[in-house]
C-alpha cells in the first residue's frame, strides 16, 4: 500500500523536478514541450501506415483458419514430446503480434486454470518472448531500414530459445 503512494506521488515529483532543472539552465519548459509533442505526432503519423499492415497481415492468418489446420497435423508430434499443442497457437503468435498473444495466452488461462500445465507455458512465454516481426517492421520501417534479414532471423531465433527453453523450464519446474 506505501509502495501506491509513492508511486502516486513519483510522476509529479520527477515532472517537478525537470522543470526546476529547465528553469534553473533557462530553458522555456512550455516551448520545448510543444516541440516534443509535434515531434511525438510526426512519428505517429509516420509509423502509422506500418501499424496498419501489421494488424491487417495478423488478422488474415488468425481469420483464416490456416493455423487451425497446421495444428491439428502437428498433434502427434507434441503429443509424442509431451508438449501441449495448445500452446502452439501462441508461440507461432507471438513474435507477430503482442496483443494477440496475450488474448490467447487469456484464453488457455480461462480453458485451463492459472496453475494449469498449459497457462503456466503459456505465462512464460509471454514474458519471455517478444514481438520481433512488429517490431522489426514497425520500427525499422519508420526509419526507412529495409535490410532487416539478419536482425529478423536473429530475433525469430530468440523467440524460438525462449519458446523451447519456457516449455522445459515449466516441465521441470511444474511437471
Amino acid at each position: 500500500m506505501i509502495l501506491v503512494k509513492i508511486g502516486n506521488y513519483l510522476i509529479p515529483v520527477v515532472v517537478l523536478l525537470i522543470i526546476i532543472y529547465a528553469f534553473k539552465k533557462k530553458v522555456n519548459v512550455y516551448d520545448s514541450f510543444i516541440n516534443g509533442a509535434k515531434e511525438g505526432l510526426e512519428l505517429a503519423i509516420s509509423i502509422f501506415p506500418y501499424l496498419v499492415a501489421m494488424l491487417f497481415a495478423t488478422n488474415i492468418l488468425l481469420k483464416s483458419n490456416i493455423l487451425n489446420s497446421l495444428f491439428s497435423l502437428a498433434r502427434p508430434i507434441f503429443d509424442f514430446i509431451k508438449v501441449p499443442v495448445e500452446v502452439l497457437p501462441m508461440a507461432i503468435i507471438r513474435p507477430i503480434s503482442g496483443n494477440a498473444s496475450f488474448a490467447i495466452m487469456i484464453d488457455l488461462i480461462k480453458t485451463f486454470g492459472v496453475d494449469s500445465f498449459i497457462g503456466r507455458i503459456a505465462a512464460t512465454m509471454q514474458g519471455s518472448t517478444d514481438t520481433t516481426i512488429y517490431v522489426l517492421s514497425l520500427y525499422f520501417g519508420s526509419i526507412g531500414i529495409k535490410k532487416i534479414g539478419h536482425a529478423m532471423w536473429a530475433g525469430l531465433l530468440t523467440d524460438l530459445v525462449s519458446i523451447i527453453v519456457s516449455i522445459i523450464l515449466v516441465s521441470v519446474v511444474f511437471g
